[in-house]
């Protein structure tokens, strides 16, 4: 049995406040509490540096610029620690996970606001802030694996209902956590633009395949979990350790194109349906900034079988979930251009009632002897729950049930949307937030729809 429990400490306090004022402001994603991990590339003699930073309110802090300042690494613990933020793509702190928690605490002890300044502190300050509104951030980690899970029941049971009614889950779906292995070129941070899809669909009574745009572009709202130290090729990651393997948690919009699934998928799954661009919120929140927001995993209904061994644990059980207020919004190239602003399409908590914790997917994939390595990126599939109003992408949103038309989805402008169209812009947001502490955020995940070449 794990012996893990939440850490809760001093970061956590939610009477805490910041000298940056605008990360006292309660709807803000990122007060003193937050902390996530972030980057973006600074010009130094003509050429391009990647900065590790972290947001806090409407600024971002260098931390690469506090390591150069000599903030870090004058005491002996903390040698370890400037000498890992000086390894590329945040590796140091994936690998490392006590000085990902030291860092945390540094970082913390250096924005608060009843700290002592004295005037080199300050003229520090200014040195190291930058308006978050000015700077474009870039991925926090360098992705090189990307594995997309299953893991909504509700979900699964959605869709397999629109093509088996009368079997919409398949006998494995309840014994392991199904995924595929996507493609992590072609992800992309918040804010970049995605080109529609060519590829081969084939209508149900057309006698052949056609090439061609994707003429039924669609939306997943689903969450990331970023792999800290990884595993050697041939050994396992145990469920009782999987916790110390992640890292933290990201948004993820893994961009499909159902034409194309439909006809490619059989017999082995997604392909060009979904490998063409999948977009992440450039802030990876660690695991340390959401222990208040640990929650039991989903309960499952008298009847479906209990987890094999491998993949239970009653720690994982009790606090493997994580509960988040997860937001999908819409806006129309002619709402922008109208000035009004998007329409949420979706909103609620159905991230709490995921069939597999990422513990589980983490453990599974590894099960086998795969080896996983920081940075690694398991996106939990499709976020979905049993009301309509909670689907997590538009092939459930706009289904209506088995044998009848879909219901678009009504825009001010006086448009509709089955699926998206060019020029349409869609908007992921989430955060956690729990009675005692400070609501932290995800910030955004975005991207705009550009027509096919």
């Amino acid at each position: 049995m794990s012996t893990h429990a939440p850490r809760l400490d001093e970061t956590h306090d939610p009477a805490v406040q910041s000298w940056v004022e605008s990360a006292n402001d309660p709807a803000t994603d990122f007060p003193i509490q937050n902390l996530p991990i972030a980057a973006y590339e600074a010009q130094h003699d003509g050429h391009s540096h990647a900065h590790y930073a972290t947001i806090i309110g409407d600024q971002v802090l260098d931390v690469s610029m506090l390591v150069e300042a000599g903030a870090l690494g004058r005491e002996r613990d903390e040698e370890d620690l400037a000498e890992a933020l000086q390894m590329p793509h945040a590796f140091g702190l994936l690998r490392f996970p006590e000085l990902r928690r030291q860092l945390r605490r540094i970082i913390h002890r250096f924005l608060r606001a009843d700290t002592v300044a004295g005037q080199s502190v300050r003229r520090l300050r200014s040195k190291v802030l930058r308006p978050l509104a000015d700077t474009t951030l870039i991925e926090p980690v360098a992705i090189f694996n990307y594995t997309d899970f299953y893991a909504s029941i509700h979900h699964a049971t959605t869709v397999g209902a629109m093509f088996r009614p009368d079997n919409p889950l398949l006998p494995n779906y309840k014994w392991v956590p199904i995924g595929y292995h996507g493609r992590a070129s072609s992800i992309v941070v918040s804010g970049a633009d995605i080109r529609r899809p060519n590829g081969q669909s084939k209508a149900d009574d057309a006698p052949a395949p056609s090439f061609g745009p994707s003429r039924m572009l669609d939306y997943e709202l689903e969450v990331g979990c970023v792999v800290g130290p990884g595993n050697l090729l041939g050994t396992p990651v145990s469920i009782q350790n999987a916790r110390e393997h992640i890292a933290g948690l990201c948004l993820v919009n893994d961009w499909s194109a159902r034409d194309f699934q439909k006809w490619e998928y059989q017999p082995l799954g997604p392909f060009l349906a979904k490998n063409f661009a999948t977009t992440i919120s450039p802030c990876l929140v660690t695991l340390e900034a959401l222990e208040p927001f640990r929650c039991p995993a989903y309960r499952r209904p008298a009847g479906d079988p209990a987890p094999l061994p491998h993949l239970l644990d009653e720690t994982d059980q009790a606090l493997g979930g994580f509960d988040l207020t997860l937001e999908v919004s819409l806006q129309s190239k002619q709402m922008a251009a109208q000035g009004l602003p998007p329409i949420r399409l979706s909103t609620g908590n159905a991230f709490r009632d995921m069939y597999w914790t990422f513990a589980q997917m983490l453990t599974h994939h590894t099960s086998n002897g795969c080896n996983l390595q920081p940075g690694d990126l398991l996106a939990s599939g499709t976020v979905s729950g049993p009301t309509p109003d909670s689907r997590g992408c538009l092939l459930e949103l706009t289904w209506d049930g088995p044998g009848k038309p879909r219901k678009p989805i009504a825009l001010p402008t006086g448009e509709t949307r089955t699926f998206l169209a060019d020029g349409d812009t869609l908007i992921l947001r989430g955060y956690a937030q729990r009675e005692g502490f400070r609501r932290i955020g995800f910030g955004e995940c975005r991207g705009t729809i550009l027509p096919a070449t």
